[in-house]
């Protein structure tokens, strides 16, 4: 008799949903953990990313703890920094913080880097990291306006979604293209694979 899986997402984030139900899979249950993004002390962009990412997997954890449901569940978390050598870029919340992080990004190369943390139901913990690096062309004022008031950038890690407008202004990307999404696709399955849960279920119902 085969174990009914449970996967839950640790985050509220459509383009994450999108991304994983692109490969297939589809969460039982989206349960947002909020968690204080702030980085600590000197904390490099990497470790910033891995912290959180295992932050919110813990957290959502936590939550699940008095559901019997839910329980047993696999938990998937991730978090996302752009930044510029050591300088993370905030998620852009007002039109100076998104004018800011696009007039820096501008004309230079910057990195995305992306913590991956899964939770199985045996309370293993599974971390990756994925950095990709992305050059954007120069941004002219006018073009910074313009992609201001589209609203896009909101609540965006560096003032921009790339599966969007702002893939434009790129120049080159090394590395995976989800990461900078917001989820890098190929870690994510991999841990959830590597961990016994069965991935590609649904594969036969998939429709071009």
């Amino acid at each position: 008799m085969s174990i009914l899986q449970k996967l839950v997402l640790a985050s509220g984030s459509p383009r994450r949903i999108e991304l994983l139900q692109q490969a297939g899979i589809e969460p039982d249950r989206v349960l947002p953990a909020d968690v204080d993004e702030t980085p600590q002390r000197a904390e490099h962009p990497r470790s910033l990313a891995k912290r959180l990412s295992k932050d919110k997997a813990e957290k959502a954890l936590a939550s699940l703890k008095s559901e019997e449901d839910y329980a047993p569940a696999f938990v998937l978390a991730a978090d996302t920094v752009v930044a510029v050598g050591r300088r993370i870029l905030p998620k852009a919340e007002t039109i100076d913080d998104a004018i800011n992080c696009l007039g820096l990004l501008s004309g230079r190369s910057h990195r995305v880097y992306s913590g991956v943390c899964l939770i199985t139901p045996g309370g293993k913990l599974r971390q990756r990291l994925v950095e990709t690096r992305v050059r954007f062309k120069r941004l002219p004022r006018e073009e910074i306006d313009a992609y201001v008031a589209s609203g896009e950038w909101h609540g965006k890690a560096g003032g921009y979604a790339v599966q969007g407008l702002a893939g434009s202004f790129v120049v080159k990307l090394v590395g995976s293209y989800t990461n900078v999404v917001g989820l890098p696709l190929y870690e994510s399955v991999a841990l959830l694979s590597g961990e016994g849960f069965k991935a590609h279920k649904n594969w036969h119902v998939a429709r071009p």
